[in-house]
């Protein structure tokens, strides 16, 4: 079965970034995610299309409120439909925080959102753990 089609949209100016490599990379680590043994829901193989859209820390904090009923930006949100909206403007604060390039941290953020999909959770420190271990090991397997 071929994977979903993957699409990143840019609907942020604060912070530039290569994107025919992170939708390069997408596309990569969505194929690499797929081959990861699933969970019992994973959704990923039965999308028709995935979406990543860059978000600015404003329109994060909007999505945050909205959906999860929390207040500020967070990193990643993922709707089961397939959407992952990835603040950029924090990924570049938390690059900095740990000493990684803005790219190696969107690239978390999308295997994150991609690992949801595919039924991870890190709702408790255990399944938290597990998905910052497989994600981290998804960004270098889908890294050219």
């Amino acid at each position: 079965m071929a994977p979903p089609p993957i699409t990143l949209q840019n609907r942020q100016r604060a912070v530039r970034l290569a994107l025919s490599a992170l939708q390069a990379f997408a596309s990569r680590a969505l194929e690499a995610c797929l081959k990861l043994r699933g969970k019992n829901t994973s959704e990923l193989e039965k999308l028709d299309e995935v979406s990543v859209i860059l978000v600015s820390d404003r329109r994060m904090a909007e999505l945050h409120r909205r959906f999860l009923h929390l207040s500020g930006p967070t990193d990643v949100i993922t709707f089961q439909h397939g959407e992952i909206f990835v603040s950029v403007e924090t990924a570049r604060n938390q690059a900095r925080r740990f000493g990684k390039s803005l790219e190696h941290e969107v690239r978390l953020y999308i295997a994150h959102g991609l690992l949801h999909l595919h039924g991870f959770d890190d709702k408790d420190p255990a399944g938290a753990a597990e998905m910052e271990r497989v994600q981290e090991k998804l960004v270098a397997a889908a890294t050219a």
